[in-house]
């Protein structure tokens, strides 16, 4: 990522009237984070580290197990990602317990539903919509898309562009219900299998724990970045992901207070 482009504004508005000078994050931020995680197997990212964004934040599911959501905020988790589904008839068993609690403790979370390519695109966003209510969705919902080698019921590839439309009719399901455009999470095999040069009007949340994001997503623009699977948080026991957001403090306020809005409501 040479460039950064990211601003506030509603997505539409915010490709249409930004541009990419001043909006370099590594370039232009001044605004250290309120703390730094450790990590159990911390890896060099150079000088583009993501200790250097302001602000940080987990992705959680089942796993987690017991968490101390007060203590997690004290310790300056911005936001949370929450899984609540997966499939067409999956859903994680501690999804209302964390975005519940979560909510208690001041942390904007938002669900996310794990793809599976053996059911359809209306019958997963049918099993979402009737598991997620519409008050779990302070941010917008994130659809989780990346290839299992490891599902013991399904491991399906379908082609490039039989995925991308299932992804448009999925997401276009959930934010004609929610009022909120999904966010897209993804791995570095599965976008370059399926994703480069698509889907620029969605904000991406990547994954990329060896290097950063320029290296292995050169040219995508990305709002968030997972870049450990072993960070240590306060409240959580056991390794958890952490990530970051891709502009300022500011940036990341005026954003949540934008899209905290229901188009629908």
């Amino acid at each position: 990522m040479r460039r950064l482009l990211f601003c506030v504004l509603p997505l539409a508005i915010m490709l249409a009237g930004c541009s990419s000078s001043g909006h370099d994050y590594l370039e232009t931020a001044s605004i250290k984070p309120k703390t730094r995680f450790q990590d159990t197997d911390p890896q060099d990212f150079g000088p583009k580290h993501p200790q250097q964004n302001a602000i940080h934040g987990i992705d959680i599911s089942k796993w987690q197990g017991d968490i101390d959501w007060a203590t997690v905020r004290n310790s300056g988790v911005a936001f949370a990602f929450i899984k609540a589904t997966e499939g067409k008839d999956r859903v994680d068993p501690r999804f209302d317990e964390y975005w519940r609690e979560a909510r208690a403790a001041g942390i904007p979370n938002a669900p996310y539903h794990f793809y599976y390519f053996c059911s359809s695109a209306d019958e997963q966003a049918d099993w979402f919509i009737h598991n997620v209510p519409k008050e779990a969705m302070r941010l917008p919902p994130v659809l989780d898309v990346e290839w299992n080698a490891e599902s013991k019921t399904c491991r399906y590839r379908p082609d490039a562009e039989t995925v991308r439309s299932e992804m448009q009719r999925f997401m276009d399901r959930l934010e004609a219900y929610y009022g909120k455009r999904p966010i897209v999470y993804t791995s570095v095999d599965f976008h370059r299998d399926n994703l480069a040069g698509y889907f620029q009007d969605y904000h991406f949340w990547v994954r990329s724990v060896a290097k950063h994001p320029e290296v292995t997503y050169s040219d995508r623009r990305w709002a968030f970045w997972q870049y450990t699977s072993t960070g240590i948080i306060p409240g959580i026991k056991g390794p958890t992901d952490i990530n970051v957001f891709a502009g300022s403090a500011k940036n990341w306020n005026n954003w949540v207070a934008a899209v905290s809005k229901d188009r629908n409501s």
